[in-house]
């Protein structure tokens, strides 16, 4: 096997993993607070990464442009929740699971609406440049979205960890109830998870509409597969498995591309299959919690 080629495929896993990670961080912070998968979250991702390019097109330099897209899409989370999750968040879950697919199609087609159904182009943070290290050949837009991912890790884990907001968005998580009775606001906790979630979606989207071919309507749907599959194999209820998770499936898509040419064109088997072994040993995930219920 030639070692080189592996490295270089696995390093371009890790580059598009950490786009499956951020997405996938975004899904478990929104399930920790609320409980919900959200279905939208990748049309949540997408409408802002139009929104990056509306920027960009009008004359905003690109990082300026992401950094206020992150913004208006932390307001819009809040905004969501409070006007479209709050009336329906104590019904069954099948009607909020029915409530973010309509999400989902709503935000696609107002996406079409408003920017237009040709394909946009969107600039790139990160300079178009290829080392060679050892023969491994390693992008600067792979190097580049690493430390974006390490960034949001630790930015993440200061928050939960190191400020008020944080412990009650823990507290919430853990025991809505016991939370309201010490005086912690749950509602604004869940409106600020959703803010999180959704700014943490359109960074995801504005980096990696670049190393695609081209912003289009159905950019970010592949994309929320693979993050729901990272977010699945490493746990729902865990930042961390997010993280690994996305990473685990980024590194498998790539391997399969590359050296499982008959699976080229269904290239989704190989992480599922991976996802779904693990899930059979372990229904929480990697690093979900398990529970134990008494009946």
């Amino acid at each position: 096997m030639n070692v080189s080629l592996f490295l270089t495929q696995f390093m371009n896993g890790i580059g598009a993993g950490v786009i499956y990670a951020s997405l996938a961080l975004a899904l478990v912070l929104i399930f920790r607070t609320t409980g919900l998968l959200n279905f939208a979250q990748g049309e949540m991702a997408l409408f802002s990464t139009y929104v990056t390019w509306w920027l960009w097109d009008g004359g905003v330099p690109i990082l300026p442009a992401i950094l206020l897209s992150v913004s208006l899409s932390f307001v819009g989370g809040a905004v969501i929740e409070r006007v479209v999750i709050r009336p329906v968040e104590s019904s069954s879950p099948l009607i909020v699971v029915i409530v973010t697919l309509g999400m989902f199609l709503a935000l696609n087609a107002l996406t079409q609406v408003i920017f237009g159904t040709d394909a946009k182009q969107l600039a790139s943070v990160f300079p178009q440049r290829v080392f060679d290290v050892g023969g491994v050949r390693l992008t600067a837009q792979t190097i580049g979205l690493v430390a974006v991912l390490v960034l949001e890790c630790v930015l993440l884990w200061l928050i939960f960890q190191r400020t008020k907001a944080g412990l009650a968005l823990r507290a919430v998580a853990a025991n809505p109830t016991s939370s309201r009775l010490v005086g912690i606001n749950v509602g604004r906790m869940l409106m600020l998870g959703w803010a999180l979630a959704a700014a943490l979606g359109a960074l995801a989207g504005s980096l990696v509409v670049p190393a695609t071919e081209a912003l289009t309507a159905s950019s970010m749907q592949a994309i929320l597969v693979f993050a729901f599959a990272g977010a699945a194999l490493g746990g729902f209820d865990s930042p961390l498995g997010a993280v690994v998770g996305g990473l685990v499936v980024g590194v498998a898509n790539s391997l399969t591309i590359e050296y499982l040419e008959p699976l080229r064109d269904v290239e989704l088997l190989v992480p599922f299959g991976i996802i779904l072994g693990v899930l059979l040993v372990r229904p929480a995930g990697l690093f979900g919690t398990q529970r134990v219920e008494r009946v």
